[in-house]
């Protein structure tokens, strides 16, 4: 999965020369908390975000500031080729709720923690019609085609999977979503093989 894939490309920006009380009418109106910064160009210049226009209000209220005064000049950006995991990470490395996506300069795209949380509710596939088994493995070092070969035996299909972490130590636990199935024989199965379900959810 790359950014471009879930990127929003329709973008609300707003011109240097806006006053604060017009970007915060503007983020009110579209429902968003983050406004790049254009020229006409769509050149990206700044980034400015409903916490950076609220702590300059009162000042904003005694003398005229627009937001070539308040917006940040060198916000970090992205390229729409970038993995969206990367994306995720630089997210939460820098705590920031979105981060502006550019080519050569120009704005071609925003990211936000909302869209990529979708992201991976659709690569996961936790809101489809499906049945998610917990499972744990002692002993084995790579226990994976047993559990996969179990499960295609019963002529079920895996949407996801996952490796949970667990502390240091024999055991490996995995979380894997399927195809709405009937799970009480792949479970049975499963256990008949050593490989503890620890949950489910059908």
């Amino acid at each position: 999965m790359i950014v471009s894939h879930w990127m929003s490309t329709e973008l609300v920006t707003v011109s240097k020369e806006a006053s604060i009380q017009e970007a915060m009418a503007l983020m009110k109106q579209e429902s968003i908390r983050h406004l790049p910064v254009v020229d006409q160009k769509m050149n990206l210049l700044g980034w400015i975000t409903d916490a950076d226009l609220r702590g300059v209000l009162i000042a904003s209220m005694l003398e005229e500031l627009t937001l070539d005064d308040v917006m940040i000049r060198k916000p970090f950006t992205i390229h729409p080729e970038m993995a969206l995991e990367e994306a995720a990470r630089i997210l939460l490395d820098k705590r920031v709720g979105g981060l502006p996506i550019v080519r050569n300069g120009i704005l071609v795209g925003v990211i936000t923690v909302t869209d990529i949380l979708s992201a991976f509710i659709n690569f996961l596939g936790l809101f489809t019609d499906s049945t998610r088994l917990d499972i744990k493995v002692s002993g084995s070092p790579n226990p994976l085609p047993e559990i996969t070969r179990i499960v295609r035996l019963h002529g079920a299909e895996i949407i996801s999977l996952c490796h949970l972490p667990l502390e240091e130590g024999p055991e490996y636990s995995y979380s894997i979503r399927l195809k709405k199935t009937d799970v009480k024989p792949i479970i049975a199965d499963l256990e008949e093989h050593g490989i503890e379900v620890v949950s489910y959810l059908d």
